[in-house]
């Protein structure tokens, strides 16, 4: 028990850390998308890598920030039967669904985009465009790093509704910072 409460408090300190860093690339996004909007119709001028450079942000905002957003029950849920139910009913929903529908699909998309990401690697892949940003194989990179992430966050959410029905964690205990 010991050992699964260190492994979720370890999980979700790393999503944390990982998500409170990434949540500063929304601030250089918009900033950036500002730039080029006032660059665009101020000064006629425009810049392909700036463009891209939001798009970037904008993926890896979103891929890394995918198990801070779980951590803090923040993905869209159907909860017209969850949010009436006990604390231990709930843990059992989030370890069942954690297990039997997070973990496969973040399995799958890791195995499926694996060989997509290690030709983008391979070739050191590029924007399609001159004076684009020539690193398309980094961008692609944060698939395997989503799936990674989300299923940690997964593991660890069952880890924690498994200890709440053995009643090792409190239900409403607040995740660890």
């Amino acid at each position: 028990m010991d050992t699964l409460k260190k492994f979720h408090q370890a999980v979700d300190g790393f999503n944390e850390t990982i998500g409170r860093a990434t949540a500063w690339l929304a601030i250089a996004m918009v900033l950036l998308q500002f730039t080029v909007v006032v660059m665009r119709y101020i000064f006629g001028f425009g810049s392909i890598m700036m463009q891209e450079g939001v798009l970037y942000l904008h993926g890896t905002l979103f891929m890394l920030g995918a198990g801070y957003t779980l951590l803090h029950e923040g993905h869209v849920r159907v909860d017209i039967f969850y949010r009436d139910a006990s604390p231990e009913r709930k843990a059992l929903v989030d370890m069942l669904g954690g297990l039997l529908i997070l973990l496969p699909f973040c399995g799958l998309v890791w195995w499926s985009s694996w060989s997509y990401v290690e030709q983008s690697w391979v070739i050191l892949e590029g924007s399609r465009e001159t004076s684009g940003i020539h690193a398309v194989y980094i961008l692609k990179s944060m698939i395997l790093a989503f799936a990674t992430l989300l299923g940690l966050q997964g593991l660890s959410m069952a880890a924690r509704s498994y200890l709440v029905l053995k009643g090792a964690t409190p239900a409403n205990e607040e995740p660890s910072s």
